[in-house]
């Protein structure tokens, strides 16, 4: 399927153009009677998803027999009513005069009954995939709503990601709309490659993976894929985050060619480039990240322009929660760096994998030589999370009232940098240093 594609990195499309786009995927993608099931993001992605939801709504209902929403939350809690009127921007109970005769569904990773099975990737397909990391059996699994529906239809952004290399297109469907076997050995490969290797790779393992993936759903998909404006990448400007939630780019098309388009121009938008590391950086949560399992991006983002034995503080006043669905798990084996956990696999394989994926994602890069574990850089929460709990899980403390953002801004030749907005633009050295190359 060809892709359809409007582009405008400066301004942003307007609406009219953002319609225009949509209209022409409801020519291609909903035949008179068909029912749509859109699969769409939760509020810890920026994105005009209101603007966008509505065009869908306007262009597909009026030829489809049915057009639904399912909202692509990985493990994230599960949004009520009021979350989901306000992701979709209606006022509370508002939905049904916005998108009439539309439902929209919360994903259940944890709920067998709301999964159907896709079959098995055999171990000698994962051995292929993963160029020998890896050789087991690996079953497919997918929310069976997909099944009740005639088309589905992927509707989100795409950023550089820890995992999979850049997000958006087939991700929502693995990890987005997956069981827990699937969405822990996704995280767990990505985890082993390590996240400076893989963020704002496009070609990576775990995305092959996930394409393997695709091509066992049985219903026919497309995607509508979106880029988010990015900062302007001047130097003096190159720490202001992202402009708003205006549209660089709009693609749809075939998942694998939307995505790929987007993740073109993702490239070029949502990474910044600087010459040397920082000795501290200061990456400010935004408020969307509401526990520490979301506002992690920060790091992720962050990690390859910390200097050795530098300091990366996550601020985040709002933030009390490790994670709602995983903060027992996080707690009991804390926060590690991935050589950690081979060395000692034997101890730590019974849980969770994607958890312990997430552990080194935010521990980052280091070594484990002789029972001593050496991080490469200190990560510190200046968050609502108690010291106590901090030093538990092996990450350093900060009162953030004791943080003023001034004392960092505008310092970037004595070492320091403040982000205001963290947790999307990646930042990257112009010389990658080996630990940073996916070779």
């Amino acid at each position: 399927m060809s892709v359809i594609a409007r582009e405008d990195p400066t301004t942003g499309l307007t609406d009219e153009q953002i319609g225009e786009v949509v209209a022409a995927a409801a020519d291609r993608f909903a035949p008179d009677g068909g029912r749509i099931l859109v699969v769409i993001p939760d509020h810890t992605r920026t994105c005009p998803l209101p603007v966008v939801a509505r065009k869908i709504h306007a262009a597909f209902a009026p030829r489809a027999q049915q057009v639904d929403f399912l909202i692509a939350l990985g493990t994230h809690p599960a949004l009520a009513d009021g979350q989901i009127d306000r992701l979709l921007g209606v006022r509370p109970g508002g939905r049904g005069e916005v998108f009439p005769g539309s439902r929209v569904f919360n994903h259940r990773w944890d709920d067998p009954a709301a999964l159907a099975s896709l079959g098995t990737l055999p171990a000698r397909r994962i051995d292929e995939l993963t160029g020998g990391l890896f050789a087991m059996d690996v079953e497919v699994t997918i929310n069976r709503l997909i099944l009740d529906y005639d088309r589905v239809l992927i509707c989100g952004p795409v950023f550089p990601h820890e995992v999979v290399g850049f997000s958006g297109g087939a991700k929502y469907f693995f990890p987005g709309i997956c069981g827990e076997g699937m969405l822990n050995f996704f995280h767990w490969l990505g985890a082993v490659i390590t996240c400076p290797r893989i963020i704002g790779a496009k070609d990576t393992p775990v995305r092959a993976l996930l394409h393997v993936a695709l091509d066992r759903v049985p219903v026919d998909c497309a995607a509508l894929c979106m880029v988010v404006r990015g900062a302007d990448q001047r130097p003096q400007a190159r720490c202001s985050g992202l402009g708003g939630d205006l549209l660089a780019g709009l693609y749809f098309g075939g998942v694998r060619e939307a995505w790929s388009a987007a993740a073109d121009l993702s490239g070029r938008l949502h990474v910044v480039y600087v010459d040397r590391p920082f000795r501290s950086v200061l990456a400010r949560a935004p408020e969307m990240y509401d526990e520490l399992w979301v506002a992690a991006k920060c790091m992720y983002k962050m990690e390859p322009v910390v200097a050795d034995g530098g300091e990366l503080i996550i601020y985040a006043p709002h933030l009390s929660e490790i994670s709602q669905a995983h903060g027992r798990i996080i707690e009991q084996i804390g926060y590690h760096t991935r050589d950690y956990f081979l060395a000692r696999w034997d101890d730590f394989k019974h849980h969770p994998w994607g958890v312990i994926a997430h552990s080194t994602h935010v521990r980052g890069i280091g070594t484990y030589e002789d029972g001593v574990e050496r991080p490469r850089i200190r990560v510190t929460l200046a968050t609502a999370i108690g010291e106590a709990i901090c030093r538990r899980i092996g990450l350093g403390y900060r009162d953030p009232a004791s943080i003023d953002p001034a004392d960092w801004q505008g310092r970037e030749e004595e070492g320091l940098l403040y982000v205001p907005k963290a947790g999307e633009m990646l930042y990257k050295l112009r010389s990658l240093p080996a630990w940073q190359r996916l070779d």
